[in-house]
């Protein structure tokens, strides 16, 4: 006779039958509560930190301290390749990791330390007499970049995961929207830190090739929020045991032992991962050149200054500062109001919209000449980048089947991070194309993001999951 078996998810239990072959049939990932789905996924608000900090203040912190901004690119290539490499291994390794602190959480619990020990390192990489443009700087700082990277990337997986592993098809949408709404929350406090530590007095200029007191106070404060929100998801989120996942997604409870080999998932991929890549190329190649020059592009049209040491610049790097809040803003409540209440039928339709959002806030950017004129490009920048990192997620992971999940969301920012390299790659080539002009590079990006929202109409696999609650089993 079957017994009950209980699974705890903090407060939230699930009582599910043992995972007998017939029960395994007629069982299905639960709804979960609403408080369940913020445990799991507010977790991204703190690991965003990291990544918005460095995004919004990385080009202004190579350029302070001495960086040509024809080499910019060389710097963007580390973030993006540690990823490359990261994100499958954690995936591949993870999905055979289960101990007394879940599956995907003992990860965070060594990542997070690390990524704010980082935090609190890169920008100080003016700060230890190496001298303005010597080669010591730069060295510390493209080595810190990368350690940040590497750190930040270990922790952002197991946040994606969970929601493979615990989250059912009717509430896919939901779960992504919230976990990337949050996650702009994140970008919100990182990117407005500057702007408030300097309005309350705190010194925005420095010495040649220091990086000024409020970038690094930022940096240090974005640090300690990501270790806090690291901790109260460690301890909130209970991870289902393996017999439980295995009765939920339908798969034998011992299947995470016997993985395969990463190029043979490659192989095996399912359709919707090629697809949805070749629309991620186009659309990260103009990501990549928003987040390497769009500083630049602003202290250009704007300050116009070039000069990484004047006030002017560093007030354009505030003001991107503000930009990235207003559309990291315009995000939110497009997820919360919108995105999150979408049919999944609709899919591939909000895909385009977004992304069509995207390309005209990024060619916008290049003709404006005028700091408050930019809120309204930035606004529906806001919408196609919550949409990048929402859609993409959706169809493609509808295409799994429970096993090997890890592995293959690993493998899938894989579709996110190499077009980045390329990006920076190019950028030698296609910098000097524009007359070594940053708002030029901001024209490419949404040349590029129109590219994309034409690549949408390659998608097929863009269906939802069948049904498999035990409503409809029965």
């Amino acid at each position: 006779m079957n017994q009950p078996a209980t699974n705890s998810l903090g407060n939230h239990k699930v009582t599910t039958a043992a995972p007998s072959k017939t029960k395994r049939l007629a069982n299905s990932l639960p709804n979960l509560p609403l408080k369940t789905l913020f445990a799991i996924t507010f977790g991204f608000c703190g690991v965003n930190m990291a990544f918005s900090l460095q995004s919004s203040q990385m080009s202004r912190i190579f350029q302070t301290i001495g960086a040509n901004p024809t080499n910019l690119g060389l710097f963007f290539i580390l973030p993006p390749l540690a990823g490359l490499i990261v994100q499958p291994l954690v995936g591949k390794y993870s999905d055979r990791t289960w101990n007394r602190f879940g599956r995907r959480m003992p990860y965070l619990l060594f990542s997070a330390p690390v990524a704010a020990l980082v935090m609190i390192l890169l920008p100080n990489a003016g700060s230890f007499g190496f001298g303005y443009a010597s080669m010591a700087a730069l060295i510390f700082g493209a080595v810190a970049i990368l350690f940040m990277d590497l750190s930040s990337n270990i922790c952002m997986q197991p946040f994606r995961m969970i929601i493979g592993d615990m989250v059912n098809e009717k509430q896919k949408d939901k779960a992504w929207s919230w976990q990337q709404a949050f996650s702009n929350l994140g970008g919100v406090l990182a990117t407005l830190l500057p702007f408030i530590l300097t309005f309350f007095g705190v010194a925005n200029t420095a010495k040649k090739g220091v990086v000024p007191l409020s970038v690094r106070l930022a940096f240090y404060i974005g640090a300690a929020i990501l270790l806090g929100i690291s901790a109260y998801t460690i301890h909130t989120v209970k991870e289902y045991d393996p017999d439980t996942y295995a009765l939920y997604h339908h798969i034998d409870p011992q299947a995470h032992k016997n993985t395969k080999p990463l190029w043979k998932l490659i192989k095996d991929a399912p359709k919707a991962l090629w697809e949805v890549a070749v629309v991620q190329m186009f659309a990260w190649i103009g990501i990549q050149y928003m987040w390497t020059y769009t500083t630049g592009a602003i202290a250009q049209n704007v300050w116009h200054t070039a000069n990484a040491a004047s006030a002017g610049y560093q007030a354009a790097g505030n003001w991107y500062g503000i930009l990235t809040f207003i559309q990291s803003m315009a995000a939110v409540l497009y997820g919360f109001l919108v995105l999150s209440h979408t049919n999944p039928l609709k899919r591939k339709f909000w895909y385009r919209f977004g992304i069509a959002c995207f390309a005209v806030g990024l060619i916008w950017v290049f003709f404006i000449h005028n700091q408050y004129l930019l809120i309204l490009p930035f606004c529906l920048i806001g919408i196609g980048f919550f949409t990048v990192h929402v859609e993409p997620f959706n169809i493609f992971t509808s295409s799994l089947d429970g096993s090997n999940e890890g592995s293959y969301i690993g493998i899938f920012n894989g579709t996110i991070c190499l077009p980045q390299i390329i990006a920076s790659v190019a950028s030698f080539l296609v910098f000097r194309m524009v007359g070594k002009s940053m708002p030029g590079m901001m024209l490419v990006a949404g040349i590029s993001m129109l590219i994309a929202v034409v690549a949408i109409s390659i998608i097929k696999s863009d269906k939802p999951q069948k049904d498999l609650s035990d409503k409809a089993a029965a």
